[in-house]
Formats: structure tokens, sequence, C-alpha cells
């Protein structure tokens, strides 16, 4: 759970895949909370409790350019691999090797 002055706001999966592998799956942040920097935050705590993770994987859907504006603007990179699910909807995959 991900909560501003005691409040619930959103949440966060955390995953362990393999050996030091991690993956986030899924993030959100209540609309009226998001763009005030909460996420990069609970990306900074999540990587300091996981300070065994070797590397992170998250995917997230190509449309929405503002999560994938978060993801590289705290270091996650594009992975090149995509999936269609439908005419609207493109999943675009990200890492961080740490």
């Amino acid at each position: 759970m991900i909560h501003h002055l005691e409040v619930a706001v959103g949440g966060i999966r955390v995953v362990k895949k393999d050996n030091q592998i991690y993956s986030v799956s899924p993030i959100f942040v209540l609309p009226e909370h998001q763009g005030k920097g909460g996420a990069q935050k609970v990306f900074t705590m999540v990587e300091q409790i996981y300070d065994d993770a070797k590397s992170w994987k998250l995917g997230t859907i190509l449309q929405e350019k503002g999560n994938c504006y978060l993801y590289e603007k705290i270091g996650y990179k594009n992975m090149g691999a995509t999936k269609v699910i439908n005419d609207k909807i493109t999943m675009v995959f990200y890492g961080n090797h740490l």
C-alpha cells in the first residue's frame, strides 16, 4: 500500500522472480495523487528494501505515455520487447540493472 499523510493513495506489488531478479507488477497511484513524485519515492524505498536485487523488471502499457516517462526517468531501460494485446493496448517491458 502507498500512503500519503496516512491515507492509502496507491499500491505496489513486488515479486521475486529468480535469483536476485525482482518484478514490479502492478504499481498504481490514484489519479489525484499522480505527478507529485510519490511513485519515484516508492521505487527508491522498494529498491532499498530489496537491496539484494541485481535487476528489476516490469511491464506497462505503451499507450500510457506517463508510465513510460516515469520508468525511463527513474533509470529503467526499454528492453525492446512488446506484446500486442489488442488494437488499443501494447505491452512494453522495462528493466533496471543495478
